[in-house]
């Protein structure tokens, strides 16, 4: 794999602008800032916008003959991140006009190394969440089926360019990172350039077997499958010179948008999935510098219901236009993560999930 498919290289920091409290929103609770935790909020809010998450948890103490959670008791409970998202995700869900308590939530991070009092990258705290689930739920089949709702599989194609033999492999990504440029870009043109075919040379050369050596090589990505839940990061930081900086550059994305039409040439052969739409239901926005910032959400619970924005505890309805405000600018809040939700546009909750 190449070097813009490997690792992430740098720290998104954000900070506590404010924790205050907006009064009741039908639909919405906040979430108090406690030592530093804007950037664990704003995924608790696309966590609870993304209601296949509740629905599984929920779901696991329901399974006979299983040593659940609860069963555990005392201290095991206090590591036990996916027993804590479950129990702050069903308060978020509840009609009390006061921000949710997720005091527990944020200490069993903390005992798992996402540390309170310290600044975090939402992209890497989002994925160690969806590890941990894996790692610590006694239901293996159903810690897969929570993961294979971001589960991306994909093949990858290495051609030498010296004698021509091709190399595959299967792989999978539990979201699409993207590169930004730094001038006017979109979502589609950044999906394009993802899926187009890189050279590798240089430092990223890479062993051929034929060869038996290094080789400057030809890298795509096929798509295999697409997952319910589409996770799109744009990667809008970039280490120069042994610091981090932030490109502010204006990136759109749609509502919805229909990826075979997006991107017609992101698919494998072996693909086999019909239904490819996808709908937004969920935006975590940077605010502020490489080192110095915050993290907010739009969040929406449905694509007949409106948007809300989620600064910690405050929290209001807002319009498409609003969300629109974060495609970024000089001096403007950003888009950094986007979930969009594959299928019927409806409330409903969908029999069948799929990856």
């Amino acid at each position: 794999m190449s070097a813009w498919m490997s690792g992430r290289n740098w720290r998104i920091l954000s900070f506590r602008f404010s924790d205050r409290y907006s009064g009741p929103v039908t639909g919405m609770r906040g979430l108090p800032n406690h030592h530093l935790s804007c950037c664990v909020n704003t995924l608790l809010q696309t966590f609870s916008a993304t209601w296949e998450i509740g629905d599984l948890l929920d779901k696991y103490t329901d399974e006979p003959g299983l040593q659940t959670w609860e069963a555990a008791g005392g201290r095991a409970d206090d590591r036990n991140v996916p027993l804590q998202l479950k129990r702050v995700l069903a308060a978020m869900r509840s009609d009390s006009p006061r921000p949710a308590p997720h005091r527990d939530f944020l200490l069993s991070l903390d005992r798992n190394c996402v540390r309170l009092n310290t600044q975090h990258d939402a992209d890497e705290v989002f994925l160690s969440i969806l590890n941990f689930m894996q790692q610590q739920m006694d239901d293996k089949p159903l810690a897969l089926e929570i993961q294979n709702l971001y589960r991306i599989s994909a093949k990858t194609y290495l051609e030498c360019l010296e004698c021509s033999s091709v190399q595959t492999l299967n792989t999978y990504m539990l979201g699409l990172p993207l590169h930004v440029k730094e001038d006017h870009d979109s979502l589609e043109g950044c999906m394009t350039s993802f899926f187009e075919h890189q050279e590798l040379k240089g430092i990223n050369c890479c062993f051929c077997e034929k060869c038996g050596k290094k080789t400057v090589s030809k890298q795509a990505v096929k798509l295999l499958s697409l997952p319910r839940i589409l996770c799109v990061h744009l990667k809008r930081f970039r280490n120069h010179e042994g610091s981090t900086q932030k490109l502010d550059c204006h990136v759109t994305f749609p509502e919805t948008f229909d990826f075979p039409e997006t991107v017609k040439d992101a698919f494998s052969s072996d693909f086999a999935q019909n239904d490819c739409k996808y709908t937004l239901h969920a935006v975590v926005v940077h605010s502020g510098y490489a080192m110095f910032g915050h993290y907010t959400a739009y969040v929406r619970h449905g694509a007949d219901r409106p948007w809300y924005y989620a600064d910690d505890s405050h929290v209001q309805q807002v319009s498409w236009e609003d969300v629109q405000s974060s495609y970024g600018g000089p001096r403007r809040h950003t888009a950094y993560m986007l979930m969009y939700r594959r299928g019927p546009e409806d409330n409903g909750r969908q029999p069948e999930l799929s990856g």
